[in-house]
């Protein structure tokens, strides 16, 4: 039997080159404050934290997490590291709940839940390795040939840049897009007719016999999503992703009761707060974050408790621990995908970071069901461009 011997964090800092930030790049909750530059700073991560979990053998699995990383790692590090050394991964339910309620007055969301994700994704890495399967095989099992992906880019800027990224995607057998909106409520009438400019440019490329996704990062307010939903009608996109900053779950339910459906929980913690999005008929499609739920452990409760509520899953964000997620659910029916692209908002450094993840090829992924947990690696590839604190 083996034992949780060690539990080590780093956050990896990245020093190299970036695309800079432009104007209405995403809208974003920032949008709502006096101008003071740059609105998607905050929302930008130019740091990640891996966090390896070692057993007695010399096992390791490997977790992540990519929300406020030296913050995350201080509580890892002080609080949820000492835990869950002596137990034995396979246990991973009681560790899961040891962690949760030994931190409950202060851990159940934010900061303490994102330390949790990590640690459980590593155990689940950690579990496969053991067991000499991949992580999707201890979870169900395969449920689908292959996943199929959406292009994840199309941040608004100029449209003819717009247009050409599409036509590229598309030649790259692409079947979904999702496209973002670089315009809210402080940009008025005029702001609205350029957002419905690109929607309608991105259109004009992909056609209607493919899915467009529409983001606006929590941008807007509920005013303004209600004019802009019929406007966007005939465009028929396949859903209108977080109009309105997370906590406004009643203004996501009053949405969610019109024309196009309306997707979130990206900024959802835990089993709870997801389930309480589905009861009350919050969103059409459920996007958790893996690295900020609870782990692979809370994911799959809320599978189940989605596919009661007949809601599908589609996990924020590409990433390892989601395609296998994908992979043993019936109810996610595709997933979030960001092509390799230079640094920019920072989902990119996942890359960067780790090797193994599968490419999209004519817009599917394939797991390899003889490679043992998650299937990534560290790699020192581009270490170069990190400062790596431990």
């Amino acid at each position: 039997m083996s034992k949780i011997k060690s539990v080590r964090t780093r956050v990896w800092n990245w020093t190299g080159p970036t695309v800079p930030p432009t104007g209405n790049f995403c809208t974003n909750a920032s949008d709502a404050l006096r101008d003071s530059g740059d609105a998607m700073s905050s929302f930008r991560f130019h740091q990640w934290l891996t966090c390896e979990v070692e057993t007695d053998d010399g096992t390791i699995g490997i977790g992540n997490a990519a929300l406020a990383p030296t913050v995350v790692k201080k509580a890892i590090d002080d609080w949820y590291a000492p835990m869950v050394i002596g137990e034995d991964p396979f246990d991973y339910a009681h560790v899961w709940e040891m962690m949760y309620r030994r931190s409950h007055a202060w851990g159940r969301k934010g900061i303490g839940m994102t330390a949790i994700s990590a640690i459980d994704i590593a155990i689940w890495d950690l579990m496969g390795k053991l067991a000499g399967k991949p992580v999707f095989k201890l979870l169900g099992g395969r449920t689908k040939e292959r996943i199929p992906v959406y292009y994840s880019k199309l941040y608004a800027g100029p449209i003819e840049a717009m247009q050409a990224e599409a036509e590229v995607a598309m030649k790259n057998g692409y079947q979904a897009f999702k496209s973002r909106f670089g315009y809210g409520p402080k940009d008025g009438m005029a702001g609205m007719r350029e957002n419905l400019k690109r929607v309608e440019a991105v259109r004009e490329v992909i056609g209607y016999d493919r899915d467009l996704m529409l983001e606006a990062y929590m941008g807007w307010n509920l005013d303004y999503t209600r004019r802009m939903l019929p406007k966007l009608e005939k465009y028929e996109p396949r859903w209108l992703e977080e109009p309105v900053i997370a906590e406004d779950v009643d203004g996501y339910a009053k949405l969610n009761m019109g024309p196009i459906p309306i997707s979130g929980g990206e900024h959802e913690f835990g089993l709870i707060g997801c389930a309480d999005l589905l009861r009350r008929g919050a969103v059409s499609v459920l996007q958790y974050d893996t690295n900020r739920v609870g782990g692979i452990t809370a994911a799959q409760k809320i599978n189940a408790v989605a596919e009661a509520f007949q809601v599908p899953v589609i996990p924020h964000a590409g990433q390892m621990h989601n395609f296998h997620l994908t992979m043993a659910n019936v109810n996610c029916p595709i997933s979030e995908y960001f092509p390799v692209f230079d640094v920019e908002v920072g989902n990119e450094l996942f890359y960067y970071i780790f090797k193994g993840d599968p490419d999209a090829v004519d817009g599917f992924l394939q797991l390899d069901d003889d490679l043992p947990g998650l299937g990534i690696e560290i790699t020192h590839e581009h270490i170069r461009n990190f400062e790596i604190m431990e």
